[in-house]
């Protein structure tokens, strides 16, 4: 028998095994993302820009002064690129967050169905989920959470989400990008410098890469190498073209 027939309650229990045990999630997928895509832009763009420039016989002061401008518009634009995303993804929740609200207040029957119906793709029968359904309808929002996730998929951002994605990706941007014009500030000669460049930014890009593959979850040492072949790859082409326009 249940222990609830026995008059038992299950809550000291549940409570007791929670405190035991403790989950290890990995929960900062957002900062992760917005990590990821600053510094590998960061490394790319003007690791890109720099070879180019060096391909076009220009000396390390322009390399760096183009350099640094781009990082900072770069930082600029990909900040403000996050915050429009983030903040678009907050304004769809709200927008989605009161329609619900409104059909729960409006027609309460066919949200109830759509409860029962999101409880049976689990394997629920009609007999477990009834009292689930009648549960949430006395618990207006408990109810709409209930609706906003498991109907929708939406989760509740955070309020000041997009400010820090902005400030996250500019911030990992900047810091992606200082390090291909590292080598321009100490070596007057751009033909010389673009070498340093380019060993220093493929060992950042494979350092990268593999952090990124190991926060994500896919093969570090597949992540290294493919992250380290596309900024190669970018490199190689804007220096190719320019000599092709500056032999």
């Amino acid at each position: 028998m249940a222990a609830a027939e026995h008059g038992i309650s299950v809550e000291p229990e549940r409570k007791s095994l929670l405190s035991q045990h403790t989950e290890k999630h990995f929960t900062a997928g957002e900062i992760v993302r917005d990590i990821i895509i600053g510094v590998s832009d960061g490394l790319t763009v003007p690791f890109a820009l720099a070879a180019g420039l060096s391909g076009a016989n220009a000396t390390s002061s322009i390399v760096l002064t183009a350099g640094i401008a781009e990082v900072a518009a770069g930082a600029i634009s990909m900040g403000l690129g996050g915050y429009l995303a983030a903040k678009s993804e907050t304004d769809n929740y709200q927008r989605e967050l009161k329609r619900e609200q409104e059909e729960i207040i409006t027609m309460p029957e066919t949200e109830a169905a759509e409860v029962a119906e999101i409880l049976a793709q689990y394997g629920i029968e009609a007999h477990e989920y009834a009292p689930v359904v009648n549960a949430l309808r006395k618990n207006p929002q408990a109810w709409l959470d209930f609706m906003m996730r498991f109907e929708l998929g939406l989760e509740k951002p955070d309020p000041k989400r997009a400010l820090y994605s902005a400030m996250t990706i500019a911030i990992a941007y900047i810091l992606g990008g200082v390090v291909p014009l590292l080598p321009y500030m100490f070596i007057a000669r751009a033909s010389e410098a673009v070498v340093f460049s380019v060993i220093v930014t493929l060992v950042a890009l494979l350092v990268f890469g593999y952090a990124k593959g190991y926060f994500t979850g896919n093969k570090p040492f597949r992540s290294a190498l493919e992250t380290a072949l596309i900024g190669a790859i970018a490199s190689a082409a804007a220096f190719g073209m320019a000599k092709a326009f500056n032999p």
